[in-house]
């Protein structure tokens, strides 16, 4: 009886009280259908108001993610990208940029490309500032083009190495190689504050250093009270550190050939039989003050990586100083 009742088979009597009456069972299970499918049909748009929430909340999670990710550290791949993301930056930079540029020469293309974000960053009042290592000499192309800068208004300077290539936009964000012996492994963009307060003060520190572009090769070839230039105090502190001649080549921006003449003719002064022993030397004789743009890393492998490097790797620029669109973020 109950069961009828709950499917709506009987229902009570209008005409006699207390009694109840059958009812047609197309009517009552047309009507208990109706009630099913409309508790269903509101089961089901739960369902979907539940599923679209949770589509919400999974997009503002990897937002979120996102966001932080690229307000601390962005891995770049690929000269395209690279390239893109260093324009864009360039372009929204208000206030400064300022460049470590290792590698020596520059390309005529990568000159040209570099100009348009130039002379646009000192159309807006951006200050600049580009540290080139001292073998830039070398090329004379390349010593135009940085006194084109100059020109313009913008600041150069050298020293003998460099420890990376570096660009820093505002003080807000840097890009960097994420190998600096092997370009084909890309870029990292980094905006921590941490991270950007120490790269600026390593800039500062070398700025200070380094010398500018009007009187660099001067005091390039000037010695100290030991009889050293800036390029043989460099030399002698990678040797030091364990270099082979194609990572002290590397890092002072010059071919192998002029790192091993200066390496020779340092080690017959020292009268020493190996390169790691003049560097020893050199230091137990005091010739080794602090060398501007000192850090790195020695070779892991004496064979030597300046070969290998990849034809198609990060070609990301060194900044608005010669280069802003065309230039290895690593060490060619």
């Amino acid at each position: 009886m109950d069961e009828c009742v709950r499917l709506g088979l009987i229902r009570p009597s209008w005409e006699t009280p207390g009694a109840v009456h059958a009812v047609s069972p197309d009517v009552a299970l047309q009507a208990l259908l109706a009630r099913q499918e409309s508790a269903l049909l509101a089961r089901q748009r739960q369902i979907a108001e539940t599923r679209v929430e949770v589509a919400r909340l999974s997009e503002e999670f990897a937002a979120t993610r996102s966001r932080r990710r690229r307000n601390e550290v962005e891995q770049l791949e690929g000269l395209d990208q690279i390239r893109d993301r260093i324009e864009e930056l360039t372009l929204g930079c208000e206030r400064s940029l300022v460049a470590f540029a290792p590698g020596g020469h520059q390309t005529s293309d990568n000159r040209e490309a570099s100009r348009p974000l130039t002379e646009s960053l000192r159309d807006r009042g951006v200050t600049i500032r580009t540290v080139y290592l001292d073998s830039i000499y070398n090329d004379p192309a390349t010593v135009e083009h940085a006194h084109w800068l100059v020109e313009l208004g913008n600041d150069v300077r050298t020293v003998a190495w460099l420890p990376a290539r570096m660009i820093i936009f505002d003080g807000e964000a840097a890009i960097l190689p994420m190998d600096p012996d092997n370009s084909g492994d890309g870029a990292l963009l980094f905006r921590g504050r941490g991270v950007l307060a120490g790269l600026s003060e390593l800039f500062r520190l070398v700025w200070e250093r380094a010398a500018p572009i009007t009187s660099a090769r001067r005091q390039r070839t000037s010695t100290d009270d030991k009889g050293l230039t800036s390029q043989e105090k460099a030399v002698l502190r990678l040797l030091g550190e364990g270099f082979t001649d194609e990572g002290v080549a590397r890092k002072l921006g010059v071919s192998v050939r002029t790192g091993r003449r200066i390496t020779a003719e340092l080690m017959g002064r020292l009268g020493a039989k190996s390169r790691f022993q003049a560097g020893l030397r050199a230091a137990r004789l005091g010739w080794l003050d602090e060398v501007p743009g000192a850090g790195g890393e020695p070779d892991a492998d004496h064979s030597g990586s300046l070969d290998s490097t990849p034809a198609d790797a990060a070609d990301a620029a060194d900044g608005p100083g010669p280069g802003v669109a065309g230039r290895r973020l690593a060490d060619r």
